[in-house]
């Protein structure tokens, strides 16, 4: 209980994002590998993110997909940086008006990889540039959200294929 509580207090800001996200090569299409997920993402496969640059207007355009009962569905959303998070921190809108947090808080030096999660550690996603990822990069990423304050006994693989 007192360890939880001291967690808690330990991470109360937040998990600590990458020092700096190049857009450019951020962008492309990133698989998921796993996730904590969301009810909306229930039933899915082979659950994917396009992401594209649109410099013109400041926003990376957003394509989340995945398969349900054999049938892609997907869902576009927008994204901007926020001010001096060195792009590490974005603010996601759906539909125009529903906003999220995407906080990339791991990152591999050549983006072969990447960790995300919101400020209250509730949503995180394992993404791959690739659709499947060795066992032993997965649990030294799985070790390094447990040492941010993730919950990792929530993460669950997704299946891609």
């Amino acid at each position: 209980m007192f360890g939880n509580l001291l967690r808690k207090r330990l991470h109360r800001g937040g998990p600590a994002t990458v020092p700096e996200v190049d857009v450019m090569k951020y962008c492309g299409t990133w698989y998921e590998i796993a996730s904590i997920p969301s009810k909306q993402q229930r039933g899915c496969a082979s659950t994917k993110a396009e992401y594209t640059l649109d410099a013109a207007k400041g926003m990376v355009l957003v394509r989340n997909s995945c398969k349900r009962n054999g049938r892609e569905k997907s869902i576009r959303a927008t994204a901007v940086p926020v001010d001096g998070s060195g792009n590490a921190k974005l603010i996601v809108t759906f539909f125009r008006w529903i906003k999220a947090d995407y906080w990339v808080i791991g990152l591999a030096d050549d983006y072969s990889w990447a960790l995300v999660s919101n400020p209250s550690r509730t949503r995180c996603w394992v993404l791959s540039r690739t659709p499947y990822m060795d066992d032993a990069t997965y649990a030294e990423l799985l070790e390094q959200l447990r040492l941010k304050g993730i919950d990792t006994a929530q993460m669950v693989k997704t299946a891609q294929g």
